[in-house]
């Protein structure tokens, strides 16, 4: 059970990074962010994608799922069991 918080930490940290890399200051005071629509997806085609789910953490009543393949990583926010909506994190 140790290894679990330890995922977490390192899945995090491990965005952090990659976040850093990247060139943009954030979006402006005032402006909705847009995802490109290619970021997001469900669960359950990230599933049949091959990913696997690395940690899962309760927020609220939700639940946030980190998923990995290789070097993509997506989370998560689980609204019940058949809604789910994911986010890419590199």
């Amino acid at each position: 059970m140790q290894r679990l918080p330890l995922a977490v930490a390192l899945l995090l940290a491990a965005s952090g990074v990659s976040a850093q890399e990247t060139d943009k200051l954030g979006t402006p005071l005032g402006r909705k962010e847009v995802t490109p629509p290619a970021a997001q997806t469900s669960m359950g085609e990230l599933l049949s994608k091959g990913y696997q789910i690395k940690a899962a953490i309760p927020n609220g009543s939700k639940f946030v799922v980190f998923m990995q393949k290789d070097q993509s990583a997506y989370a998560c926010e689980m609204q019940s069991l058949t809604a789910s909506r994911c986010g890419t994190l590199n």
